[in-house]
């Protein structure tokens, strides 16, 4: 049985560690309503953007529509760009973002597919550096946070569509954590080139009215295809922003209320402790006082 000295340093180490995690919750969820905020400002502009391609893709040739659109021909190397956190203490939030790499990486080279990967974040580079390091384009870090940058996103956005032209790639598709809730995120799994389209593309808006492009669909697509891929990229890390600072919160408040349950039951072993001490000592002093 331990002793009331390493009882007591084991509460008072228990109660350091909590106030730690309660500050870092409190943090979390400062920055959770600005990210959180900035998410959901960011979707309805995506998906506009999204449902503009769809509208154009519906009217576009595809034999003269941009790759971007309807790809290369070929489908032979993919290029997955996996965005995760830098830091930890978030709980599952990189480590499903983990798995669900391994899953993909292992259901394309299943169907005799290359593989390619661009890593955003640094956990989910680390965790699978030394089984897929090999195959690593670029491994991306600082670019998260409260305050994510679309020029960082452009510049992502760049890189996916220069190697796309040089045939590094056919197919890129973006992993990520979508944010649902402070409880709650969703892996996601998007395609970026060719460009997602709707099975029944919309030809006209919600009003019922059709449009007649200038200049032509064609060259408008290719106008907005690479600032589509640079606006998903976006989308996705704001998403993953959002999702990581929620993952952190509820982690942390877990770890908290854990906290507290443990130092509760330390601290009634080392009063049952105490106890048992004193009563052993008062027994022997009056064994003693009967000896004499």
């Amino acid at each position: 049985m331990p002793s009331l000295k390493d009882l007591k340093t084991r509460i008072n180490s228990v109660k350091s560690t909590q106030k730690i995690t309660s500050a870092m919750k409190m943090v979390a969820a400062a920055k959770l309503r600005r990210a959180q905020e900035a998410a959901e400002k960011g979707r309805p502009y995506a998906d506009r953007m999204q449902q503009i391609v769809n509208s154009l893709a519906g009217k576009a040739d595809p034999s003269s529509a941009p790759q971007l659109l309807v790809g290369n021909g070929h489908d032979k190397t993919h290029l997955l760009v996996v965005v995760s956190a830098d830091r930890g203490l978030c709980g599952g939030f990189n480590g499903s973002i983990t798995r669900q790499t391994r899953t993909e990486v292992a259901r394309l080279r299943g169907e005799g597919k290359v593989v390619k990967l661009l890593m955003v974040g640094r956990k989910s580079a680390d965790a699978l550096r030394r089984e897929l390091g090999d195959i690593y384009l670029d491994n991306l870090e600082g670019i998260q946070g409260t305050s994510v940058q679309f020029g960082d996103a452009a510049s992502i956005g760049d890189t996916i569509r220069t190697g796309f032209e040089a045939g590094e790639f056919d197919v890129c598709t973006v992993i990520f954590n979508k944010f649902k809730s402070a409880i709650s995120q969703e892996v996601t799994l998007q395609r970026l080139i060719p460009a997602e389209v709707a099975e029944e593309a919309e030809a006209s808006d919600e009003t019922g009215v059709s449009y007649e492009y200038e200049p032509d669909e064609e060259e408008l697509l290719a106008a907005v295809l690479p600032r589509n891929i640079s606006t998903q990229v976006y989308s996705a890390l704001l998403e993953s922003s959002a999702a990581e600072l929620a993952a952190r919160m509820t982690a942390m408040d877990n770890a908290t209320r854990n906290a507290g349950d443990l130092i509760e039951r330390l601290t009634l072993v080392y009063n049952r402790t105490r106890q048992a001490t004193i009563t052993k000592e008062l027994i022997e002093i009056i064994s003693g006082a009967e000896a004499v």
